[in-house]
């Protein structure tokens, strides 16, 4: 029974690499949620269960349509369900064959480094080897006071716990110690992983520091880009890598995702129609917490250019778009949609994720 047990995760794993392998040179697309909770877009409001209902449901078609990766956010907040992200996606993992998975990002500051590992190495077992990992540090705070954390500390407690995070990566016995949480002396952390290393990506923002970090470190980049002119990160993808092959790391190594606010129908009309009003909404109720600018339907429309951040279109639009985004940053490696920041019906979404992977996704990697 052991021997059999032992082939079935040989071949598990050479079924990961061959399929890493053979998308080597493909950008990778999918879609990241927050697992929003806002409503039908008519003022009609979901209850918790069917909004995870739904998501379930669009990380499955994902899966059938051929996407590469969904990913669940971490925030902890009444309108987003999303503060237990392993959980959701273990649910998924039972439902789905091949997308990978992973977390969109983990607020790692927040977090216990080494449960955050035992959650993400339990949740590639359960999917046969298809689990990621991305860590930040948030950039929204609630998770700070409700896990005892100060924000004066933010930087130092990243850089901490990414720190301890790679060494769990790294061996299956760790010492360790820090001023955040107590130290480890040759203790090990179980399960490990299916996959060696577990990919764990770094998810920033605008800051240069998180930028050379991760180059220095030889992670993945995942960018977050949700407004504003994309092409306007290019020197921070520089210094990227610039840092990474300082530090020695070869250039495969470091590969470059991006985050977009985005959303896709038949028609551009029908896709503007769609997205608008609810974009609206939310990206004013977070304004008003956060003091941005009201957005009007000329800021929106002002994104929707060829070097504004939004994607949303039709297919061939789109996937031109993304084509150019890549371009202007030197490339990129991933792109994911970020969708239910809109109050958008569902069927509307799973429309959305059918054309995404049926038409952008193959026009994209044409």
């Amino acid at each position: 029974m052991k021997g059999k047990n032992k082939l079935k995760i040989q071949a598990a794993k050479r079924d990961c690499i061959l399929k890493r392998f053979n998308k080597r040179n493909l950008m990778e697309i999918g879609i990241d949620s927050f697992a929003a909770s806002f409503g039908d877009g008519k003022n009609i409001m979901e209850s918790s269960e069917e909004a995870i209902a739904n998501l379930l449901d669009r990380i499955v078609l994902a899966d059938q349509v051929g996407l590469d990766v969904f990913g669940i956010g971490e925030h902890h907040r009444k309108d987003m369900l999303d503060s237990a992200p392993v959980v959701i996606l273990s649910a998924a993992a039972a439902r789905t064959k091949r997308i990978r998975l992973t977390s969109a990002v983990t607020v790692l500051s927040a977090a216990d480094p080494v449960r955050v590992f035992q959650n993400f190495a339990t949740l590639d077992l359960i999917s046969r080897g298809r689990a990621e990992m991305v860590v930040g540090r948030g950039s929204s705070t609630e998770a700070f006071p409700l896990f005892g954390f100060s924000l004066h500390d933010y930087d130092e407690l990243f850089a901490e716990k990414l720190d301890l995070l790679l060494k769990i990566r790294e061996s299956e016995f760790v010492t360790w110690s820090g001023k955040f949480r107590p130290p480890l002396n040759h203790l090990p952390v179980y399960p490990r992983p299916l996959q060696d290393p577990l990919p764990i990506w770094l998810g920033v923002g605008g800051t240069p520091e998180s930028f050379a970090r991760a180059g220095t470190l030889g992670l993945p980049l995942m960018v977050a880009v949700i407004g504003g002119e994309t092409h306007r990160f290019r020197p921070l993808v520089d210094l990227y890598k610039k840092a990474g092959a300082k530090a020695g790391h070869p250039v495969e190594k470091l590969k470059v995702g991006l985050h977009s606010i985005g959303y896709v129908a038949n028609t551009a009309e029908e896709a503007i129609n769609d997205f608008y009003p609810g974009y609206a909404q939310t990206m004013n109720k977070i304004g008003r917490e956060r003091g941005w600018p009201a957005m009007t339907r000329e800021r929106f429309e002002a994104q929707l250019g060829p070097l504004g951040a939004l994607l949303v279109g039709n297919p061939e639009e789109v996937a031109e778009k993304i084509l150019r985004h890549s371009k202007a940053l030197g490339g990129i490696s991933r792109l994911t949609f970020q969708m239910d920041v809109a109050v958008t019906p569902n069927p509307k979404v799973l429309q959305a994720i059918e054309l995404i992977g049926s038409r952008i996704s193959p026009l994209v990697n044409k």
